[in-house]
C-alpha cells in the first residue's frame, strides 16, 4: 500500500465505525488487531472495561454495541489532521456528542494505526483524559442511573 490507500483505509474505516454495523466494522481489522487507550480512561471506566482490547471481535463489539450506551447522541468528527505512510496513518481529530449523563461532550484526539495486509492491525488512542474526565463526571450517580435506564426503556 501507499500513503494514499492508507490514508483511503482509515476514512473508509471511519465511515463503516459510524454505521455501527458489526460486519462492516469487521471487514477493516486483522483478527488479532488491537486497540489501545490511555490507562483508567473515562469511557473504559464507563463500561466497567479495560483501555486495552484485543482481538477483531472485542473492537467490534466495542465500536458497535458499547460506544453508542456512552456516546448517545449527536455524535459528530471533524478530522483535523492526517499524515500517512504506506503502514502507518496519524489522524488528529475533534469528536463531540452527548453523553449517557445528558452532557455535551467536545474532546480531541489523536489516533496511530498500524496497518498490516490492508487492514487495521493496531489502534493507538491519545486523548486529553483530564477533559473528558470532567465531562464524564459532571451529574450525579442518580442522575447517570436515570438517564440509562430511560435510554434502556427506549
Amino acid at each position: 500500500m501507499d500513503a494514499q490507500t492508507s490514508t483511503d483505509l482509515i476514512m473508509r474505516a471511519w465511515r463503516e465505525f459510524a454505521t455501527q454495523d458489526p460486519d462492516r466494522i469487521a471487514a477493516v481489522f486483522t483478527p488479532d488487531a488491537e486497540w489501545l487507550a490511555p490507562p483508567d480512561n473515562p469511557t473504559a471506566r464507563a463500561l466497567d472495561g479495560t483501555s486495552h482490547l484485543i482481538g477483531r471481535d472485542r473492537i467490534v463489539h466495542f465500536l458497535a454495541t458499547e460506544f453508542p450506551t456512552i456516546f448517545v447522541a449527536d455524535r459528530s468528527v471533524d478530522f483535523t489532521a492526517i499524515t500517512a505512510t504506506d503502514t502507518t496513518v496519524v489522524l488528529e481529530e475533534r469528536m463531540r456528542a452527548t453523553l449517557m449523563n445528558g452532557n455535551h461532550y467536545d474532546n480531541n484526539y489523536c489516533f496511530i494505526f498500524e496497518l498490516r495486509a490492508g487492514l487495521i492491525h493496531r489502534v493507538r488512542e491519545y486523548m486529553d483524559t483530564r477533559r473528558a474526565e470532567k465531562m464524564f463526571a459532571a451529574g450525579t450517580a442518580t442522575d447517570r442511573l436515570l438517564h440509562a435506564d430511560r435510554l434502556a426503556e427506549e
